[in-house]
C-alpha cells in the first residue's frame, strides 16, 4: 500500500526538516513516497545545506521528489531563468536587502539544479504543486473564492489538488458544481460549454520551516483516500501528534 508524505516550505530550516524526516521514519504503515512542494529555500544561508540534504538522502531514506515554490521562482527571476514580473514580488514584499541575501545564499550550481525542478507532479488522480494549477505564486486557502477554487481543480482534471503556498493544513471539499463558458467570435456567439465536477478536494499540506519549533506536513494514502495532518514539535517542548 502506498503512503505519501507531502511537505512544503522548509524555507532553509534544516533542523525542522530533520525533525520531520525523523517523524516520517516512525510512521506505521511505512511511508513509501516523499514529495516536497516547493519553498525548500529562502533568503537564508542554510538553504544550501537543506538542498544538499535533499540531494544526498541517507541510507534507508526516501529520495524526495521536489517541485518549484515561491522562493525558488524568485531566485530564478533574479538569475534570469524565468520572465520577471513587475512589480517584482520579492522586492515588493521583502525589499532589496532580502533579494541580495537570497542571491548570496544560493551557489550558482544550485541555481541550475533549481531551474530543472518540475512545476508539480500528476500522480494517479492527484496534482501536487506549490501554488495552484496555474502558477507557483498563487495562494489557495479555504477563504479563497469558491469559483477560483473550483476553476483551479477543474483545470487539472484531478480529483485531489495538493498545494503548499499558504502554509496551512486544510481540506476543502467541492461536493458538486458546474461552470458554463461562452465564446464570442466575429461569427457571433458560439454554443456554450458546461463542465461539471463532484467530489473534488483541495488540500493544504502545511509548512515545515516557517514557524519556530513547530512543523506541519501531510500523510496521504491514494489506495484508501485516508488523509492525516501531522504536527511535529522540535527543540524545547518537542513532541509529535
Amino acid at each position: 500500500m502506498s503512503i505519501w508524505a507531502i511537505l512544503s516550505g522548509i524555507e532553509g530550516n534544516l533542523i525542522a526538516y530533520e525533525a520531520v524526516l525523523a517523524d516520517i521514519k516512525r510512521q506505521t504503515p511505512k511511508v513509501t513516497d516523499l514529495f516536497i512542494l516547493g519553498d525548500v529555500i529562502n533568503a537564508n544561508p542554510a538553504s544550501g545545506k537543506v538542498i544538499e540534504r535533499i540531494q544526498q538522502p541517507r541510507s534507508g531514506e526516501l529520495v524526495a521528489q521536489v517541485c518549484k515554490g515561491w522562493w525558488e521562482e524568485q531566485l530564478l527571476m533574479l538569475h534570469g531563468y524565468v520572465q520577471p514580473i513587475e512589480p517584482n514580488p520579492l522586492m515588493e514584499k521583502y525589499g532589496a536587502a532580502t533579494a541580495k541575501q537570497l542571491w548570496d545564499s544560493i551557489p550558482k550550481e544550485t541555481v541550475e539544479w533549481i531551474s530543472n525542478l518540475d512545476f508539480g507532479f500528476m500522480e494517479l488522480d492527484c496534482l501536487l504543486t506549490h501554488g495552484s494549477s496555474i502558477n507557483v505564486l498563487e495562494e489557495l486557502t479555504p477563504q479563497s473564492s469558491p469559483l477560483q477554487l473550483f476553476d483551479r481543480v477543474m483545470r487539472t482534471q484531478a480529483n485531489r489538488l495538493f498545494c503548499g503556498r499558504s502554509g496551512q493544513t486544510f481540506r476543502y471539499h467541492i461536493k458538486d458544481g458546474s461552470v458554463s463558458s461562452t465564446v464570442i467570435t466575429l461569427d457571433g456567439i458560439q454554443p456554450s460549454q458546461s463542465e461539471e465536477a463532484s467530489e473534488r478536494y483541495i488540500i493544504g499540506v502545511g509548512n515545515v520551516g516557517r514557524n519556530p519549533n513547530v512543523s506541519t506536513y501531510t500523510l496521504y494514502s491514494p489506495n484508501t483516500d485516508k488523509l492525516q495532518f501531522k504536527t511535529v514539535r522540535y527543540g524545547s517542548g518537542k513532541g509529535f501528534n
